[in-house]
């Protein structure tokens, strides 16, 4: 296989050219625990199927996954409860709005999220995660989290899911809109805690791109040949990030990048280059979107070097 870096050192020299738009960011102050994060900072790792990797830039950061875990979550709802179930309850197509936005909503009649990648969608889809309680369920999400990355040893960080449990007032309001409109059939407060817990599994840049060289393996370990998510979930997903996975921004993105891609606001992003590698980001610093700013500036400069884009 063809890798899209010669080596470290190149990877380095773009890591260096896209740090400083760093400076034109600000990191998520909303969520107190990731107000304190250096939003100078960024790292990135490539995962390759055949086991090569490359890691450059500010070390192995730690980051939590924030809404890069809904592509996860997604995947392991359809395979819970297949595609019916979920597209029933959750839409398919784009929104343009914020990914924290209530308006559509509003607007729908019933009260249906228009896809699984923002706020309402994504806590439609932990909801529909099978288990007896909350606590079978985070516990079912961080073993596949453990299968997809190779490392068991992944968790949640508890200070930064009680510090988003405390705060997440405006996700509580779209949880009591679907449950008005039977969307979501369960304790709110449960839900939110399950949630809060799933957006604080935190893991280092290269996890990232691991979980990343699944999706774009089409769902199989690259490892072993273990299929860990069957074909048509992992195509599914891919789609997803292609058209959604960038908050409203994704148009933007599939234009000067073309990859699919998830971010979250704790900085990170996960890239999945079909039949290639997985890419996993983490920069702090967010534009107005609620993206990397730098690892945006980043998979520009990678997609434009090596050719990356699908289009």
């Amino acid at each position: 296989m063809k890798l899209l870096c010669e080596s470290a050192s190149e990877l380095e020299h773009l890591v260096a050219m896209a740090k400083p738009f760093a400076k034109e960011g600000k990191v998520a102050d909303y969520i107190p625990a990731l107000s304190k994060v250096d939003g100078e900072l960024l790292s990135v790792s490539l995962f390759y199927p055949d086991g090569c990797s490359y890691t450059a830039g500010d070390g192995n950061l730690i980051l939590t996954l924030q809404s890069i875990s809904k592509v996860i979550t997604l995947a392991l709802a359809l395979m819970d409860r297949g595609e019916d179930f979920v597209f029933e309850r959750v839409g398919q197509e784009p929104t343009g709005d914020p990914f924290n936005s209530i308006a559509k909503l509003e607007t729908i009649n019933p009260s249906k999220p228009l896809n699984p990648m923002i706020n309402a969608g994504a806590l439609a889809i932990t909801s529909m995660i099978r288990g007896q309680d909350g606590a079978e369920r985070i516990d079912r999400i961080l073993h596949f989290i453990h299968e997809l990355t190779g490392n068991p040893g992944l968790s949640y960080n508890k200070k930064v899911a009680l510090s988003e449990y405390d705060t997440s007032h405006l996700n509580r309001a779209l949880c009591y809109f679907m449950k008005q409109s039977g969307i979501i059939n369960e304790d709110v407060e449960e839900l939110m805690e399950l949630y809060s817990k799933q957006c604080a599994i935190e893991m280092d840049c290269l996890s990232l791109a691991k979980m990343g060289c699944v999706f774009a393996n089409d769902g199989k370990d690259p490892a072993s040949g273990h299929r860990l998510i069957p074909s048509d979930i992992a195509r599914i997903c891919k789609t997803f990030m292609v058209t959604c996975g960038m908050y409203n921004a994704s148009g933007e993105f599939a234009i000067k990048v073309g990859i699919p891609a998830k971010s979250g606001v704790s900085g990170g992003i996960m890239g999945s280059i079909p039949g290639k590698c997985g890419i996993g980001i983490f920069g702090a610093a967010l534009d107005e979107k609620g993206n990397s700013i730098a690892g945006i500036r980043l998979l520009e400069m990678m997609s434009r070097k090596y050719s990356l884009s699908m289009f």
